[in-house]
């Protein structure tokens, strides 16, 4: 009886953390725009899940801000917040920093290959103009220098307060000569961890990390509907 249990609880959990990456995603990327009602009936439906892990996935979303619950009402994919698309910028670009100075201390061949690789492949994704495929690889490069720091927990930490940041980012990316800037970017961080420069890469990243913040007014004048009006 313990074992059936248990398993089911594994089962809810397994169930839960699905749905919660699978609408973060689409909430990241923009396919779940802000305002967008989740259904927890369709949900369940969609999933093929009980009620139970799909509100425990909605509890997760709305404890990293992505979304608002309205008990007896809805739920509703959250605006994007400019005071926490700066917090996450802020956690992200103080430990950033430090991953990359400690990575130019004592450059690895191995990681600046990878790192070069996820360069390449990021310019075949903007070239065809692949914005999904290329912000999974922008991530991929970001999580591979945190782990090649051993601090592969930080980028949990990151990502799970960096949603709004993110969104500002993916809705940024269209823009003409974002997708090149960002390859620009890339390769001098890279750069500067091969040549030991670690005050050169931190000077990089903090650029790169800050360049959408700066572009905040003149997406919100293009996007109003996609912003918190406060």
């Amino acid at each position: 009886m313990d074992g059936i249990f248990v398993r089911g609880t594994r089962q809810r959990s397994s169930g839960a953390g699905h749905v919660f990456e699978t609408l973060r995603e689409e909430i990241i990327t923009l396919r779940l725009k802000p305002g967008a009602v989740l259904s927890r009936a369709e949900l369940q439906d969609r999933f093929g899940l009980s009620s139970t892990p799909v509100r425990d996935a909605l509890m997760r979303l709305q404890a990293d801000s992505l979304v608002d619950v309205f008990p007896q009402h809805a739920t509703l994919v959250a605006a994007i917040d400019l005071n926490r698309a700066l917090e996450g910028l802020f956690l992200r670009r103080s430990v950033e920093l430090e991953v990359v100075h400690s990575l130019a201390n004592a450059p690895d061949p191995a990681l600046i290959k990878s790192l070069r690789d996820l360069i390449r492949q990021q310019s075949v994704f903007a070239e065809a103009a692949e914005h999904s495929a290329f912000t999974a690889s922008d991530h991929t490069f970001h999580r591979t220098m945190f782990e090649a720091a051993n601090a592969v927990g930080l980028w949990n930490l990151v990502r799970r307060h960096g949603g709004h940041i993110d969104r500002l980012r993916r809705l940024h990316l269209p823009l003409d000569g974002k997708t090149n800037e960002i390859l620009q970017a890339h390769t001098a961080i890279v750069d500067a961890i091969e040549a030991g420069d670690a005050a050169a890469a931190q000077v990089s990243m903090r650029d790169h990390l800050s360049r959408s913040i700066a572009s905040f007014p003149a997406l919100r004048g293009k996007y109003p509907e996609y912003f918190d009006k406060a």
